[in-house]
């Protein structure tokens, strides 16, 4: 197992559950990744918990403070870090009813560099591409996972490489665990 401090871009663990957000700040708002599905937790009320087997679209996010900034889906600096810092949203398309979702995260106060966004969001793509995006529900198997995509260089960010990136990281952390 990984320690609390991996990360890739947005995806930290925190508390033995892999999240998206900052779930260490007070009123913060992070998606957590649990083994029955996406749950949206926030400082007003737990939210909806999308289970995997409802997302029939990959997961793509979106930067910014509104669910309407779409706009915002690739604004990065000159450094490779992801450049707005309102906070973002994953998004995806469900079925059994087909509708889309919005989940809201907030960003932590470290900048994520952009090929590391890149690389989570192409992870996310690959597994419901795959049907396994329950993978994400197994800790252990996302810290493998992310072990394989974390660091590196800031370059190849071409989505060839960016998609061979995460099939490799699926293949390098194996089956889930049982």
């Amino acid at each position: 197992m990984v320690d609390d401090r991996t990360t890739l871009g947005p995806l930290q663990l925190t508390g033995g559950h892999w999240g998206i957000g900052d779930a260490a700040r007070p009123g913060a708002h992070w998606v957590e990744f649990r083994p029955e599905g996406l749950h949206q937790c926030g400082p007003d009320a737990e939210g909806p918990l999308v289970p995997w087997s409802r997302i029939m679209t990959g997961i793509w996010i979106t930067w910014g403070k509104h669910s309407w900034n779409t706009n915002s889906r690739g604004v990065y600096t000159l450094k490779g870090t992801v450049a707005t810092r309102d906070g973002g949203w994953m998004r995806m398309t469900l079925r059994d009813p087909y509708e889309d979702r919005q989940l809201r995260f907030d960003q932590h106060e470290r900048p994520y560099r952009a090929v590391d966004a890149l690389r989570l969001e192409f992870l996310l793509r690959q597994l419901t591409e795959d049907g396994k995006p329950h993978l994400l529900g197994d800790p252990e198997w996302v810290g493998r996972a992310v072990a394989c995509l974390a660091g590196g260089k800031n370059r190849r960010v071409t989505q060839r490489a960016l998609r061979r990136a995460a099939a490799q990281a699926v293949v390098a952390a194996g089956p889930s665990s049982p």
